[in-house]
């Protein structure tokens, strides 16, 4: 297991078994002199359990950032109840860590498999959606996805951002 998942799984496992938040220092040394945004996505019998995560760094360096989404991931997403204690022998973790996105003209300039998607419409309503995602099968499921999760319809005015990421698991 990757040393930025196995940090996800600590700080996830310790907010819910003793209300703690770890502290940056049981992190690698490495995440401390980085600053990065990621998402972290928990998984329960191959089925998302939670992901949260954020396009830009937010907190002091990228150990900090995993802490915070981790926890995030397993007790603020909306889709889904807490994580329970009894839960967390059978979740598997993976973080995505984010590179800057960039502002493409159009939908032939994404891949599903090498860029996740930004949508971003007016009134800051803001969709993003992780590239690879199993089931997401074509460019235009992809940004419609993303679409739907900034609360935008297909005729609304939006502009797409294209970013990749280097998966942890």
């Amino acid at each position: 297991m990757d040393f930025r998942v196995k940090l996800a799984k600590q700080a996830l496992e310790a907010f819910v078994e003793n209300h703690v938040i770890l502290s940056q220092n049981t992190a690698n040394s490495a995440l401390l002199d980085e600053k990065a945004g990621c998402f972290v996505t928990i998984y329960k019998n191959k089925r998302l359990r939670g992901c949260i995560g954020t396009i830009f760094p937010t907190q002091e360096n990228l150990a900090l950032e995993i802490i915070r989404n981790a926890i995030a991931a397993g007790t603020e997403d909306p889709r889904f109840m807490i994580v329970q204690n009894e839960e967390l022998d059978d979740l598997v973790y993976s973080v995505d860590v984010l590179k800057a996105p960039e502002k493409i003209s159009s939908i032939e300039q994404l891949d599903i498999k090498k860029y996740g998607v930004i949508v971003r419409g007016t009134y800051g309503r803001t969709g993003l959606l992780l590239p690879n995602i199993d089931g997401v099968n074509s460019i235009e499921e992809q940004v419609a996805i993303a679409r739907e999760k900034a609360g935008l319809r297909e005729s609304d005015f939006y502009t797409l951002e294209r970013f990749e990421v280097i998966r942890y698991k």
